[in-house]
């Protein structure tokens, strides 16, 4: 009985629509991993097949610049210059801190909002969630005209300062889950003599390491694939992020022949990171998934 209710037809289906799923999800990904170690000469002759027929590291040698001009350009490379290591610490360095600060603030932001009791916090917090209904690119201009009037533009200070603080979805968020902790510790920590500070620090915060990784980890991946912004207010060369760089290395190109085995490579290793996070830490994050209902 165990056997046949393992086969039944539905679940075989379920399982076949999540294989077809998974090979569409995951193609694109393979895809441009096959770019990116295919010859430049072979590109388009070997556009059929599902691997190259002569794969080389090439193309991440001359994007990470450890080839010379000449040997790039015999690869097929269209002499564009790509700092890559420049570009990978800017991106963490923005993503840490837009990633560190906001999950600290939205956490303080969440408890208040959960535990603690002062006139308007419902209006508040009503007020707060609506914004979840507010397209950024609405924020856009009004965030741009005040990064400039601050003199922070092509600096980090102007590329973090609009999401640093805190986003409506972590700080609802985190509410969920503080909403559901058991009062009975926090009771026991004020009979301790706990305030409102140590009830936060001391009790709520350690217990909430699954979502507040959450919060962190979707920060990061939200922030390492931004692109807009950046490319407004950091297109220097010094803050430049790994997004806005793949954009300008692409322009750099010839339009009659962009150098798409280059990018693919600089955009293979621009995922690396994120994808080891994930990998990390997946598991948390879907564990955290269900304190987002509750109460």
């Amino acid at each position: 009985m165990n056997s046949s209710q393992r086969l039944r037809p539905g679940r075989i289906l379920a399982w076949v629509f999540l294989a077809v799923f998974l090979l569409v999800t995951i193609f694109p990904f393979y895809w441009m991993i096959r770019t990116a170690i295919t010859p430049a000469a072979d590109l388009y002759h070997d556009s059929g097949s599902l691997l190259p027929d002569q794969p080389t590291l090439i193309n991440f040698a001359r994007v990470l610049g450890l080839t010379s001009e000449a040997e790039a350009r015999a690869a097929g490379g269209s002499g564009a210059h790509l700092d890559f290591s420049r570009y990978l610490l800017n991106s963490v360095i923005y993503c840490g801190l837009i990633a560190g600060v906001q999950t600290l603030l939205c956490s303080m932001a969440g408890y208040a909002f959960a535990r603690l009791r002062f006139p308007g916090r419902d209006l508040t917090f009503t007020l707060l969630v609506s914004a979840l209904m507010v397209p950024p690119i609405f924020t856009l201009l009004p965030n741009f005209i005040l990064v400039k009037e601050l003199g922070w533009i092509n600096t980090m200070a102007g590329m973090v300062a609009p999401t640093i603080l805190m986003t409506p979805f972590a700080v609802f968020f985190l509410r969920q889950f503080f909403l559901s902790l058991p009062r009975e510790v926090e009771e026991a920590a004020i009979l301790d003599g706990a305030g409102p500070w140590g009830l936060f620090w001391r009790v709520a915060l350690p217990m909430s390491r699954g979502p507040l990784i959450t919060i962190g980890l979707t920060t990061t991946v939200w922030a390492w694939k931004d692109f807009l912004w950046p490319l407004l207010v950091g297109r220097g060369e010094e803050h430049r992020l790994v997004t806005v760089a793949l954009g300008v290395f692409l322009q750099q190109s010839p339009n009659t022949q962009p150098d798409w085995t280059g990018l693919m490579a600089a955009s293979t290793l621009s995922v690396l990171p994120v994808l080891l996070l994930l990998v990390l830490l997946g598991r948390r994050l879907v564990q955290s998934l269900s304190f987002t209902g509750g109460k």
